[in-house]
């Protein structure tokens, strides 16, 4: 049942839970991870997507978005937790924390659950490692229209505080799915898609001179490694960035942006 209430203890039972929710290990086993800040809420709130638990501080509930973010989440059955900066900080780890916190239920999706012809664009990413370029490209997707993101092989949970928090909000406006790649490519194989590489080999193409065809999922690779030989040549296509300074390679969230926006601007100069 819907309910408000307050906590001031850190020795209160929900807030020892709750707080153990910034390790993977608790992620997972609660199904459960948390998001701060009014902004991320409101951005979930649009897309449909309300947290279980609301935790937040005097001074950010008379804000006219956290009154709404309040009446949506009680009218859901969820709880509102009237609390202290304090405790706002012991639940995400931050001495400057937010004036709100939530707690989303984890979403299961599955490569089955996807409609690939949902987006134009899905972004691909394979043993992505930095909670940051996860974050960039969950917002890059959304900037894009993209339908989402598929994490393949040993990437980073998505779900980290630090993840959540670099998404901005749009870990909720994009379909998220964690796959090996057994399962995405035959996956793939089973429909229309075009499979594009970012890849440094013999038969790599200039970005910009390859026509994409709808949906194109953009497949970059672990930041420092690239990704294995055998996927990029499973790929339709196989592309490159022009590198005209010194560096070798660019930060694989830009360069994920970059493919993501080539391709929008095809679509729309069509």
């Amino acid at each position: 049942m819907a309910r408000r209430s307050r906590i001031e203890s850190f020795s209160n039972p929900l807030v020892k839970r709750m707080r153990l929710l910034r390790e993977k290990r608790h992620r997972r086993a609660e199904g459960l991870f948390l998001a701060e800040g009014l902004r991320i809420a409101t951005e979930a709130r649009e897309a449909g997507v309300l947290p279980l638990w609301l935790f937040l501080a005097e001074e950010g509930a008379a804000h006219p978005l956290a009154q709404a973010l309040v009446e949506a989440v009680l009218a859901s059955g969820g709880e509102v937790i009237d609390t202290t900066p304090a405790i706002l900080s012991k639940l995400s780890g931050k001495d400057n924390a937010q004036t709100i916190v939530g707690i989303y239920a984890e979403p299961k999706t599955q490569l089955a659950d996807l409609d690939r012809d949902a987006a134009p664009i899905w972004l691909v990413a394979e043993r992505l490692r930095d909670p940051g370029n996860l974050g960039t490209m969950l917002r890059t997707g959304d900037a894009v229209g993209a339908g989402g993101l598929i994490l393949l092989d040993e990437s980073t949970d998505p779900y980290a505080v630090e993840a959540v928090r670099a998404s901005m909000g749009a870990i909720f406006t994009q379909k998220l799915v964690i796959a090996r790649w057994e399962e995405f490519l035959p996956w793939l194989r089973q429909g229309s898609g075009q499979l594009v590489a970012t890849w440094l080999g013999a038969d790599t193409q200039d970005y910009q001179a390859v026509r994409y065809a709808a949906p194109t999922f953009i497949l970059t690779g672990n930041e420092s490694q690239g990704m294995p030989p055998e996927y990029a040549a499973a790929a339709d296509v196989r592309v490159k960035m022009p590198m005209m300074g010194k560096a070798d390679s660019l930060n694989a969230a830009v360069a994920t942006a970059v493919m993501a926006y080539e391709v929008l601007n095809q679509r729309r100069n069509q």
